[in-house]
């Protein structure tokens, strides 16, 4: 059970999360809606903000077909040693991807690492295989927008907030994104474990929702150019792909297109309405993709599609169905398309 009214107790749920040799910024602290938008102007994210959007550039090998894979921020920190990242990236380097230079997480994580899974899985580089094609890995994530893989640990000299942060996310039918001794909080208990969002939270939400989508249009805009093919794998419905996604992809993939706060709406805006016609970031699964795993989850536990779905909803890896091997079938195939 997550603790929401006391934050100095949530605070050291949160440092659990963050793996030694990192350690949690108690001021990365982000429970809320309003928290998020209050980070914007923390100094360690306003500079990551101002490296990412205008002076990062990607250096990537040479390559026949390259491609950015956007995947989705983790409670653990790093991102590549939670359940879901390991999972995914073990399927690459299986698919014959392999790291393009040494760039490791630290040896003191290197030795945590259970024994199915390779070293290559913490290395922070781009991939590429025998093929030609170099994979280049970045991170959607509030507050920083996007986190290539490569600075996951540091940018410019300095230590990334990416290892430092614990921000439940935006999720309000979680129950618990919320920060009940904040001044403007809105959010009204409706149980001893979950609270529900009132106007503030759910005005911060698309404020947070816009910048971040704002902040990563900018990024592709710009850097774009270096890829052949863009791909977010994020999980239908939920806040990343919202991010992404523009006005007509919304229906389709049952993401809202607007917040309602008091008696109006607030437009949510994605990634693909800032950007040209050419240039849209594609997401992966999509539904029919997703409806297609659970069917071959089904037949390969020779189970019925009821208890598939219980399971695929539970996820792989003791993460989210994005690491279940029948849906990594769907990225593999995208990436290393015949």
């Amino acid at each position: 059970m997550v603790t929401v009214t006391d934050r100095a107790q949530r605070i050291l749920e949160s440092a659990e999360k963050i793996q030694s040799p990192f350690e949690l910024d108690p001021s990365l602290c982000l429970y809320s809606p309003q928290d998020n938008v209050d980070s914007l102007a923390h100094p360690r994210i306003a500079a990551w903000l101002d490296f990412i959007r205008d002076e990062y550039e990607p250096k990537l090998p040479e390559a026949k077909r390259r491609v950015l894979l956007f995947m989705p921020c983790t409670k653990t920190k790093p991102y590549p040693f939670s359940s879901e990242h390991k999972a995914i990236n073990q399927r690459l380097i299986d698919s014959g991807f392999r790291p393009t230079e040494r760039l490791d997480l630290p040896q003191e994580l290197q030795a945590r690492l259970e024994p199915e899974f390779s070293n290559d899985v913490l290395n922070l580089s781009p991939l590429t295989d025998d093929a030609g094609t170099v994979i280049h890995r970045m991170v959607i994530s509030e507050p920083m927008a996007l986190v290539p893989y490569e600075h996951i640990v540091s940018f410019k000299g300095l230590p990334s907030p990416a290892t430092a942060y614990d921000d439940p996310g935006l999720f309000e039918k979680r129950g618990n994104a919320v920060s009940p001794w904040r001044a403007n909080s809105t959010a009204i208990a409706i149980s001893a474990t979950r609270w529900k969002w009132g106007d503030e939270e759910r005005r911060h939400y698309a404020l947070m929702h816009n910048a971040m989508s704002e902040a990563l249009a900018h990024v592709i805009a710009r850097i774009g150019h270096h890829y052949d093919d863009i791909v977010a794998w994020v999980a239908p419905g939920l806040t990343h792909r919202s991010f992404v996604i523009g006005r007509g992809e919304r229906a389709a993939n049952n993401v809202p297109a607007a917040k309602k706060v008091g008696t109006g709406r607030v437009e949510l805006v994605g990634a693909n309405d800032h950007l040209p016609a050419g240039q849209p970031i594609a997401c992966l699964p999509t539904l029919d993709d997703c409806k297609d795993a659970v069917e071959r989850l089904a037949a390969r536990l020779g189970t019925d599609i009821t208890q598939a779905t219980g399971i695929y909803a539970r996820g792989g890896a003791n993460a989210t169905p994005l690491a279940l091997p029948e849906l990594l079938d769907v990225l593999v195939a995208r990436l290393r398309p015949l």
